[in-house]
């Protein structure tokens, strides 16, 4: 995976500027559960799309750059800047793409060397709470800016990088694939009030490496060239919500523990 860069400086945006429709999408964005390795499903509702986190579960956001120009990615969680901390903002600094490059970012920032890792757990427990701003918890969203020169234009690697979405597992229709992530304890049928309730947001995890650096980035414009969120909840929510197919029995896929010669670390005491 190519390096990624931070971009630090951004003008601020007009109080009265609106987000615009993309003509067309100018960054791919999924989820992957880092613990089996694969995207998450989105599933369409209500105009809106969804996906199914399992609690304790690190995930990472991928970003595909779809285009052939540089662009400026600013990255909310749980309407929480994923890189200053700030209350998330489109004018705010965010991470640089180069042309046609994919990146999958793991954590929150902590510097330009390590992130502290993104992981579904209990509402209370997520970050954006334990920071007093519940109130956006559970939606990642990306408002993506072009840059203010006359773009290169690079042509498309062969064969044209596959996106994102292409391989989540669901339909346009929102069809739950046979991959779809699960709870990690059995279901029962949901209430009425579990369709009202937010149930897990993004913690702040064990730190590790992923180093970026800084570079400059003049935007086209104040506003944003796009902006997409993604919704999450788990399963039995999305199943109360009529997201998800109601079943009584629904579970995880089982993730193979696979030993490593050389896992990393430090020799520890004996328990």
């Amino acid at each position: 995976m190519s390096r990624i860069v931070l971009s630090l400086s951004a003008a601020l945006l007009a109080a009265s500027a609106c987000f615009p429709a993309a003509a067309r999408t100018l960054v791919d964005m999924s989820i992957v559960d880092r613990d089996d390795g694969r995207p998450l499903p989105q599933y369409r509702h209500a105009g809106e799309r969804w996906l199914a986190g399992v609690p304790g579960h690190r995930y990472a956001v991928r970003l595909a750059n779809t285009s052939g120009e540089r662009v400026l990615v600013v990255l909310s969680v749980d309407g929480v800047n994923a890189v200053t901390g700030e209350d998330a903002d489109p004018s705010q600094a965010g991470y640089v793409l180069e042309p046609w490059q994919s990146a999958e970012i793991g954590g929150w920032r902590k510097s330009l060397d390590d992130v502290a890792q993104f992981h579904f757990t209990r509402l209370p427990d997520s970050y954006a709470a334990r920071t007093g701003r519940p109130g956006n918890v559970g939606v990642v969203g990306i408002a993506v800016f072009r840059e203010r020169r006359p773009p290169r234009i690079h042509a498309a690697p062969y064969p044209y990088p596959v996106r994102p979405e292409a391989r989540t597992g669901a339909d346009d229709a929102g069809a739950p694939s046979a991959s779809a992530a699960a709870e990690a304890s059995i279901v029962t049928t949901p209430t009425p009030a579990d369709a009202t309730r937010q149930r897990i947001g993004t913690g702040h995890g064990a730190r590790e490496w992923a180093p970026v650096s800084r570079t400059g980035f003049v935007r086209a414009g104040n506003r944003p060239a796009q902006v997409t969120e993604l919704r999450y909840d788990t399963p039995r929510r999305l199943m109360a919500l009529g997201i998800l197919p109601r079943e009584d029995h629904w579970r995880p896929r089982p993730v193979a523990q696979v030993p490593h010669a050389f896992p990393g670390g430090f020799v520890p005491d004996p328990r």
